[in-house]
């Protein structure tokens, strides 16, 4: 049975480990498209400044039309990082962000790419069974060659992942009733005391099956 410290951060069992996210890996979390509708319906609900919501106002403006609420260029970011990521690795929760950066206006019909860099990683010494993973997460603008064309997001966050579950000793696992000499056999007598042993002449333990035979002399 999978526990919850080996589930991915969708639930299921989990690929990856706190021991695979090594400083040093990148990993590509795809290329996600701005949705205009989407867009404005999150500004609308969450962000209502008039940039993010009024396309008269942001035509006129020095922005030259809508531009995206910084906090759903994260959540696309957020998306990106748990489909291609957090859904294969033991995550467990974050204690949070050190750094967001906007360095970019982000407009409906950008295609951004993103990806997550590993910076630093050490086990938990107030968790038992998490390691601590420090993380640098990008979002660029991919021109119309696919080429990344300029920086729109920059965050460094840290997570917890599970330490990899270590196997159980065979040796250290104490033998069940199935394991006793005897046991589920049909034809063995649950209330026979097992034949004793004596020590032969080399000093290996020999098993006495019953009486001797008296020998006869001729």
């Amino acid at each position: 049975m999978t526990t919850p410290d080996s589930r991915s951060g969708t639930g299921r069992p989990a690929e990856l480990f706190f021991e695979d996210l090594v400083p040093g890996l990148s990993v590509d979390l795809g290329v996600v498209s701005v949705d205009g509708d989407e867009m404005v319906a999150f500004a609308r609900r969450f962000d209502p400044q008039w940039y993010h919501v009024d396309p008269d106002l942001a035509a006129a403006s020095r922005h030259g039309g809508l531009i995206a609420s910084g906090f759903y260029t994260v959540s696309l970011f957020m998306r990106a990082y748990v489909d291609h990521l957090l859904s294969r690795a033991a995550a467990d929760a974050s204690p949070g962000l050190e750094e967001l950066r906007w360095l970019a206006p982000v407009r409906a019909g950008d295609r951004l790419a993103v990806r997550v860099d590993v910076m630093g990683a050490r086990p938990s010494t107030a968790r038992p069974g998490l390691g601590t993973v420090s993380l640098t997460g990008t979002m660029l603008r991919l021109g119309p060659d696919d080429r990344p064309e300029q920086e729109v997001l920059r965050t460094r966050f840290r997570g917890w992942f599970a330490l990899r579950p270590v196997a159980a000793d065979p040796a250290d696992v104490a033998p069940t009733d199935a394991d006793q000499p005897g046991a589920n056999r049909p034809d063995s007598d649950p209330g026979a005391a097992a034949p004793p042993t004596v020590a032969s002449s080399a000093g290996v333990p020999t098993q006495v099956s019953g009486p001797a035979e008296p020998q006869r002399h001729n």
